[in-house]
């Protein structure tokens, strides 16, 4: 996932790398830039576009010395602000459309130069459950360009049977020939990777489903009932993306015991009471006989309990488990679909 904005306005151009200084000058060129970024090689534009969409704010006092002939284009202020829709919108201005949305979603997606290296930047648990469904001799080319660490990590993330016969195609393995080593790249280029990047994506709908689902389930049906009467579209979209409670059904065993591991269990039983019978059936049999008799005898014990309490421990699972997809510890699926994604 690409990396965090600077917090504060950058002060001394001193701290800023060469990609983040060439970043700094074209965001002040404006449209003006285009026969600049028409000059770079697609290595550069990369490395200049990801720079650029985890910029931050940038102070005036480093603009102008950057670039003094150009003070005078800057606003009032004299700050610029790099992110990922206005290098989007830069980037619009002089490439096809396909090319942005490439190069977007390789800023977005796992940082790393080359395939390999991005591919270590990927949860150990995402990559295996990608993996498990290739052939075990694509698995063993995979494996054997990235670090020995990561991959006896998805070794070990992969089914028993699966993960023993990779290891044997690996000891027989010859060199790959460069043209099915690209046949590989270009597939996970195209079928993994750009799933990762497309899950990091927002808009105004996206943003509203993460608000109503931090409402309480009176407020959530006030304003969705509201919503709908104005905007049907828009509600129906909301709906869709919400990722709720019920939607912990959909993880995969593995999934809910990093969940579980990550819930506090005293949240967990409260959670739980005012669950379906079969979502709290999933975490019980995920859990050792010791540790569900345990919850259960909690949950027994603590007899009725308010509805806005079961609500507060649902939603603050339901945010533990968005905090582990976005750092591809597990996998979620959308809200009012089968279909799952990878973060």
């Amino acid at each position: 996932m690409p990396g965090q904005k600077k917090s504060k306005a950058i002060e001394n151009p001193e701290e800023l790398s060469g990609a983040e200084k060439c970043a700094v000058i074209l965001l002040a060129l404006g449209e003006d830039s285009e026969r600049v970024w028409a000059l770079l090689d697609e290595d550069e534009i990369k490395e200049i576009s990801h720079a650029m969409s985890n910029l931050g704010l940038v102070s005036a006092t480093v603009v102008e010395r950057l670039i003094v002939e150009f003070a005078t284009r800057m606003s009032g202020s004299g700050t610029i602000m790099g992110s990922y829709e206005q290098t989007q919108r830069m980037l619009s201005q002089f490439l096809p459309g396909d090319k942005v949305e490439s190069l977007m979603e390789e800023i977005r997606g796992p940082a790393g130069r080359t395939m390999w290296d991005k591919l270590g930047n990927v949860n150990e648990s995402v990559l295996a459950n990608y993996l498990k469904n290739e052939y075990p001799q694509t698995v063993a080319v995979v494996l054997s360009k990235v670090k020995p660490d990561h991959a006896a990590r998805v070794l070990s993330a992969l089914p028993e049977d699966f993960a023993v016969e990779c290891v044997n195609r690996m000891l027989r393995m010859e060199p790959v020939q460069r043209d099915i080593l690209d046949k590989i790249e270009l597939t996970l280029r195209n079928e993994f990777m750009s799933n990762l990047a497309r899950t990091s994506k927002r808009d105004s709908h996206e943003m509203m489903a993460d608000i109503f689902n931090n409402f309480d389930r009176q407020t959530e049906f006030r304003f969705m009932e509201s919503l709908e009467e104005r905007n049907r579209e828009a509600a129906e979209r909301i709906r869709a993306l919400m990722f709720v409670f019920e939607d912990l059904g959909k993880l995969d065993p593995g999934g809910v015991q990093t969940l579980l591991r990550a819930v506090d269990k005293d949240q967990l039983g409260m959670a739980l009471k005012g669950a379906s019978e079969g979502l709290r059936n999933l975490f019980l049999s995920n859990m050792s006989e010791r540790a569900a008799k345990i919850l259960k005898d909690d949950m027994a014990a603590m007899g009725p309990v308010r509805l806005k309490d079961v609500d507060a421990a649902q939603a603050r699972m339901v945010q533990t488990a968005k905090d582990l997809a976005q750092r591809g510890e597990i996998m979620l699926s959308e809200g009012g679909g089968d279909d799952e994604l990878i973060y």
